[in-house]
């Protein structure tokens, strides 16, 4: 215990899958977690769950606002943020995203929660790290910003063509927010990670679109893992742990994979 003993951190969508894990590794090595979630009973569970200076807060990704509010509130709770896990995400808002059938209405909806959310992050969480004597302004400031992104973002997603453009964009922005920070001086690291096929809610939901037969495609999900074996929440939470800790002092702009071999192909 104590890899990142009192230093405050917040992870968005942290009220299940990756997210909870996240929260609750972070939370074993020390760090005050407020849970930012937009489903309020499975925000509030995590934070009980999680028990001392745990705190969860509503929050809408897609929303400046409730980046705002969220900031503010962590702020007069604890203090000046340390670490940010822009976890939040969804799939899709249709069963079938193929090129052909996606229209332009699912296409904004993946892109605004999985990119435009992520940026938000970013932006207000780079802010509220250098606030109050923070680097930027001659303290100690410095931080460290987890983006998830996927393996979506690394190849192609014929299957998935809205989410997995969406996990691309957020590699991307990962560097270059990582690069600005470092140019800047501010002491803020930026690194993203990319699960494959991970043992969550939307695990099973990708091997059900276009009603496909979930278990089957598990099956054959796993055999172009060369490890012979799905990832779980808490395989991806404990690289997010890593990244967020000092141990990571001198990776940013890095992409972590956790897929069980399959992108070394």
């Amino acid at each position: 215990m104590g890899r990142v003993a009192g230093k405050i951190a917040i992870v968005t969508g942290g009220g299940t899958g990756i997210g909870r894990a996240a929260a609750t590794r972070l939370a074993e090595e020390g760090a005050i977690v407020t849970i930012a979630e937009f489903d309020a009973a499975n925000g509030q569970a995590v934070a009980e769950e999680l028990g001392g200076d745990a705190a969860f807060v509503e929050h809408d990704v897609r929303e400046e606002a409730s980046w705002q509010n969220l900031m503010k509130s962590v702020a007069d709770r604890h203090g000046r943020p340390d670490i940010l896990v822009n976890n939040a995400g969804i799939l899709a808002t249709n069963n079938n995203q193929e090129l052909a059938v996606t229209d332009l209405e699912q296409w904004r909806a993946v892109q605004q929660v999985n990119v435009e959310g992520v940026f938000l992050g970013c932006k207000y969480g780079v802010d509220a790290m250098i606030a109050n004597g923070g680097r930027a302004k001659g303290g100690a400031g410095g931080g460290a910003i987890v983006n998830m992104s996927s393996i979506a973002g690394l190849v192609a997603t014929a299957h998935l063509v809205a989410y997995g453009a969406s996990k691309g964009a957020v590699r991307q922005m990962t560097k270059s927010v990582a690069i600005d920070c470092a140019k800047k001086g501010l002491g803020i690291r930026c690194n993203s990670v990319h699960p494959g096929v991970i043992v969550t809610n939307m695990g099973n939901q990708v091997m059900g679109m276009g009603n496909g037969n979930v278990e089957a495609n598990w099956e054959a999900r796993l055999n172009l893992v060369p490890m012979g074996e799905p990832g779980q929440a808490v395989d991806v939470a404990n690289c997010i742990l890593f990244l967020a800790s000092d141990e990571a002092r001198h990776i940013t702009g890095a992409e972590l994979v956790v897929d069980g071999g399959m992108t070394a192909i």
